[in-house]
């Protein structure tokens, strides 16, 4: 387990969320089935496996999550000849679900962005905290760089001048942000308050970097002050951001860039929510409409 995290790390590049993520899903298959060496596992051992994730009502994104580890790792002891034959690509993985993304109005951003000031004289938190839920929240929705990109700013990967953010993506790939000139504004407000001149960007009280985990239940925590559904999770702020983006104009390519999408088919699916909601314009407005959802 030790060599094949320190396998993805050096060679693969892939994140601390990452490898936690693969140590918990060998771990569990072998809590499962315990007894056997790796060399030792069929087919039926893992199909039997996916069974009890799936009858413990595990969505199918994680089931695909944990078997996607599952192969890098059996790929690894492949390549070190600890088995003769990877037995995980004669597994049928379950279907995708397909949801599109849920994102948030324009109105319902505005009311998050507002809570932190509009609350603020009730909490017993230092006061440049509300100032630093005000930038945090700005930031996300100006560039929807993911969380842990977010978390992971210092100081000065942000340029005022430039209007930047250098954000380190996934795989270890580096690209830049445009930033508006309301987070810029926010994110000055709030270094002012907290008196951060330099190293990580955003603080918690004990002036440390802030985890993702804190994030999430700030943003909880604000959802639930300005009255929003307690489930639109960060994820959901970058899905507003690109959702926003492509109604305005915007071009598929472009918010690609913007995402740090590998592959534009990641992308791709925001365009079928700008779809859905032509259709249903087109539907209530148009005197002839009737049978377009059978197009």
């Amino acid at each position: 387990m030790n060599d094949f995290l320190a396998y993805l790390e050096a060679e693969k590049n892939v994140s601390n969320h990452t490898m936690a993520a693969y140590r918990t899903s060998v771990e569990s298959f072998l809590s499962f089935c315990p007894g056997k060496t790796w060399a030792e596992m069929t087919v039926e051992d893992f199909r039997s496996w996916m069974l009890e994730l799936m009858m413990g009502n595990m969505a199918r994104a994680s089931v695909r999550l944990r078997f996607a580890a599952m192969r890098a790792f059996y790929a690894f002891l492949l390549l070190r000849r600890i088995v003769s034959r990877n037995v995980l690509v004669d597994v049928s993985l379950p279907k995708k679900e397909k949801q599109l993304p849920r994102f948030m109005t324009t109105t319902q951003v505005t009311e998050l962005i507002e809570a932190p000031a509009q609350t603020e004289k009730n909490q017993q938190a230092p006061a440049w905290m509300a100032a630093r839920d005000t930038a945090i929240i700005e930031l996300f929705y100006s560039t929807g760089m993911r969380l842990s990109e977010l978390v992971g700013l210092d100081v000065a990967d942000v340029d005022p001048v430039g209007e930047t953010a250098r954000v380190m993506g996934k795989g270890a790939r580096e690209r830049l942000c445009p930033v508006g000139g309301p987070a810029l504004e926010a994110i000055s407000k709030y270094r002012q308050a907290a008196r951060v001149y330099e190293g990580p960007l955003f603080i918690n009280k004990s002036r440390k970097r802030i985890s993702t985990r804190s994030v999430d239940a700030m943003l909880k925590l604000r959802l639930q002050q300005a009255g929003l559904p307690s489930d639109l999770s960060p994820h959901k702020l970058q899905h507003s951001f690109a959702t926003h983006l492509l109604d305005n104009g915007a071009d598929l390519r472009s918010v690609q860039t913007l995402l740090g999408h590998a592959s534009i088919s990641t992308t791709q699916i925001y365009t079928h929510i700008t779809i859905e909601r032509l259709k249903a314009a087109y539907l209530s407005a148009h005197p002839r409409a009737d049978g377009v959802n059978s197009l």
